[in-house]
């Protein structure tokens, strides 16, 4: 698979504290990138306004959408300290998740950035939805992360949706000025059935992560690293569930992100986004996830809109 640059940026704001920081991480994401253009997006509920008062004030949409859109420039102007020659485009509608997700498509875009709250008042943008739907790269902030990339955790599977997303990171830590701290994690687990071989479950652990070892030096000798050293990190997952591994590790190395490849859009179209990126999604989520997806596997729009519950 081929990296592309990212050069068109997606940003949905709802008008709360939170979208000081998105502003914040679209900036120094165009800082040290190839980024051409960002969009600002705020979807604007739909409002029951009575048939008369719509009559007696046709412009009544129009002119909310004029005053959201100068609220917007102003908070940009304030927080977005990216390159002069970024084109800024503010886009202000009336619409739900569809909307934003059919502007990405129409744009294409290469990366949507959207907010994951906790304490912070508002509506919010669904991250789950998006993190199963959207058709482009996806990056997830929680409240209060801070843009900086000095330390990532990339959980692989050793697919080439892994691959993807460890050369993404590694050709983001080669342009930096300053070393960057890679985290490769694998999850294994030991398979059922093991007792018929006679070996404990301990046994079968080691065997498992002996192979996992194997198969990491196979899997990083078919990437292009640009020299940079990649801490492995091996997790026996005993409950099931890889993302409290991931977290587990995350909350040990406080990375300042977490990044991860899926195939496509679906749930069907890989266990690893299906099962793993909605988990991480999660109220307990502390640590930006940037969803790596490859150009060009995406979803048709009436498919991506008709999956939208």
């Amino acid at each position: 698979m081929k990296l592309h640059p990212i050069k068109h940026v997606l940003v949905g704001l709802d008008m709360s504290e939170m979208d000081d920081t998105l502003i914040k991480f679209a900036g120094f994401i165009a800082r040290r990138g190839t980024v051409e253009k960002v969009q600002f997006l705020n979807m604007i509920r739909e409002q029951q306004v009575p048939a008369d008062v719509k009559k007696e004030f046709p412009d009544l949409l129009n002119h909310a959408i004029r005053e959201r859109k100068d609220k917007i420039k102003a908070k940009v102007a304030e927080f977005f300290d990216g390159p002069g020659e970024v084109k800024k485009e503010y886009v202000v509608r009336s619409g739900s998740v569809a909307t934003l997700l059919e502007l990405a498509i129409k744009g294409e875009t290469d990366l949507i950035i959207i907010g994951q709250k906790q304490d912070i008042p508002g509506t919010g943008v669904l991250a789950q939805r998006l993190a199963r739907r959207a058709s482009c790269n996806l990056l997830i902030i929680p409240e209060g992360a801070k843009p900086e990339v000095s330390r990532i955790l990339v959980p692989i599977d050793f697919s080439k949706y892994s691959k993807l997303a460890l050369e993404t990171v590694a050709d983001l830590a080669r342009k930096r000025d300053r070393d960057v701290e890679i985290y490769v994690q694998n999850v294994y687990s030991v398979p059922a059935g093991y007792h018929y071989t006679g070996k404990s479950y301990e046994d079968f652990a080691e065997i498992m992560r002996r192979n996992a070892e194997k198969d990491l030096d196979k899997f990083l000798a078919r990437i292009d690293t640009h020299g940079i050293e990649m801490n492995k990190v091996f997790s026996l997952d005993v409950n099931d569930n890889l993302a409290s591994d991931i977290y587990d590790l995350a909350n040990d190395i406080k990375p300042d992100g977490i990044v991860i490849g899926a195939k496509g859009r679906s749930a069907a179209a890989s266990l690893l986004l299906g099962s793993m990126a909605e988990k991480l999604v999660g109220s307990r989520m502390e640590f930006p996830l940037l969803i790596v997806r490859p150009k060009g596997e995406t979803a048709g729009l009436l498919e991506t809109i008709r999956d939208i519950d």
